[in-house]
């Protein structure tokens, strides 16, 4: 598929309307009546969130929630500073909401209950209207609280990719390509903390080898848009025989572009990398962890005129580390700086941040246009891969290691370590705070963050 293809099928709203976005979004009668909102006219785009049977390999399906009738949802475009207007069918029996994860919009509808976002009631239609903003490749995914259900929120197939565009982008490849990673068939651990582990897992909906592959000629330039759609875990990523070259994380263009041969992401990160296309064959884009393999997550990536079984071959020992991606630029100096301490709750089953659980954590108390200096302060065994809604965070040291000109919305803070982040204070209203390991943030790993116009 080219480029010119790619975006043709996917949706600008102008080809969208009514018609449920997404060539598996069916165009049905609502079930229920409509919410009582003033609702006139079309939605520029509409999601449905409802139950579907997900052949993952042949033999092997998932009964779980998802949007549109697909998963992962429909691949969604947007002009960067265009009025989008978004209808949310909720055709389930229990209430749901979507979060636009990435987005710099209001707190009304950025999707999460603790800011305010009113959510979809069951059988029932929500609308929301916002301004697309930054541009960049953004996400969307359920944003309700799982607890001990691992059958809502992330653990489902209700996410999906959200690329904004701002007319700068300089067409420097021939193809552009989604990954979605996720997991299936969860449940609890029984040995030692209790953790989730799963027992299948998809790369664009499919386990290894059941999908289409990924088809590419000799010498083309594709953009890999990488996205773990994952609820607890992270995953190393890697083509065998080719080197990824890293232009953005988290749709944000990093300073150093680099080359690497394999590539790291928590739940919620993306990595935006170019590929030459320069070893023909039939390859396996996938896990580095051959267990991680085996059970599904992987892609078959085959060049015109190449045929046979996919290979994987031993991949370079490489340390990810934001930093590689970083700059020399000095930051300015903060006006003000917090710190916050993660650590596990004495019950070994809830987690705090300065020593209190959600909803008992106390605010980040913030004014508007200031610029703050955060340490992460990660006293505990896990790593926490940490977001902020509404919001980016540049990060200014890593593990001792001062560096500038890396944007995220989620960043990770390695187990015993230390992170510094700047947080531009430019949106008002509530902000999330919060780990996107599902379980973690279901167990206690959340703040809010206020704005206030006193000193």
């Amino acid at each position: 598929m080219t480029r010119r293809q790619l975006l043709a099928l996917t949706c600008f709203w102008t080809s969208a309307r009514a018609s449920g976005l997404g060539q598996h979004a069916p165009n049905v009668v609502p079930r229920a009546p409509i919410a009582p909102q003033l609702l006139v006219g079309n939605a520029d785009i509409t999601l449905r969130i409802a139950e579907l049977t997900l052949e993952l390999a042949p033999r092997r399906t998932i009964r779980t929630l998802a949007y549109n009738g697909q998963v992962p949802g429909p691949l969604l475009r947007a002009r960067r500073g265009t009025p989008l207007t978004v209808d949310v069918w909720n055709d389930t029996t229990e209430p749901d909401i979507v979060h636009w994860h990435g987005f710099h919009i209001p707190s009304d509808v950025d999707g999460a209950y603790e800011e305010g976002t009113p959510g979809v009631p069951p059988n029932s239609r929500r609308r929301y209207v916002f301004t697309p903003d930054p541009a960049g490749t953004r996400w969307y995914h359920s944003h309700t609280t799982a607890d001990r259900n691992l059958k809502k929120s992330t653990y489902t197939g209700q996410f999906g990719m959200f690329v904004v565009e701002d007319g700068d982008d300089p067409g420097a490849y021939d193809l552009e390509v989604p990954i979605l990673l996720h997991e299936w068939d969860p449940r609890f651990t029984s040995d030692g903390p209790m953790d989730v582990e799963f027992r299948a897992f998809s790369i664009n909906g499919k386990m290894l080898g059941a999908g289409e592959p990924i088809r590419v000629r000799r010498s083309q330039r594709v953009l890999f848009r990488i996205l773990n759609a994952s609820a607890t875990m992270p995953h190393r990523l890697a083509l065998p025989g080719h080197l990824l070259n890293v232009i953005a994380l988290d749709g944000n263009a990093v300073a150093t572009p680099r080359q690497v041969p394999s590539v790291d992401l928590a739940p919620g990160e993306r990595v935006d990398a170019i590929v030459e296309m320069n070893r023909p064959g039939v390859w396996i884009l996938g896990e580095l962890r051959p267990e991680h393999r085996a059970a599904g997550m992987g892609i078959v990536v085959e060049y015109a005129g190449e045929q046979g079984p996919p290979r994987w071959l031993p991949v370079p020992d490489f340390a990810w580390s934001y930093a590689a991606f970083g700059g020399s630029a000095a930051v300015p100096e903060p006006d003000g700086r917090q710190t916050l301490v993660f650590r596990a709750a004495g019950d070994g089953h809830h987690w705090t941040i300065n020593g209190k659980s959600y909803p008992k954590t106390d605010p980040i108390v913030v004014r508007a246009n200031r610029r703050y200096r955060w340490t992460f302060d990660n006293q505990s065994a896990n790593d926490h891969p940490v977001h902020l809604h509404r919001h980016r965070f540049e990060i200014v040291r890593f593990d001792g290691r001062p560096m500038s000109g890396v944007w995220k919305d989620v960043v990770v803070v390695p187990a015993w370590k230390q992170v510094e982040v700047d947080v531009p204070t430019t949106q008002p209203g509530l902000s999330l705070f919060h780990c996107h390991q599902q379980f973690h943030m279901d167990m206690g790993f959340m703040a809010m963050m206020r704005y206030t116009e006193q000193e």
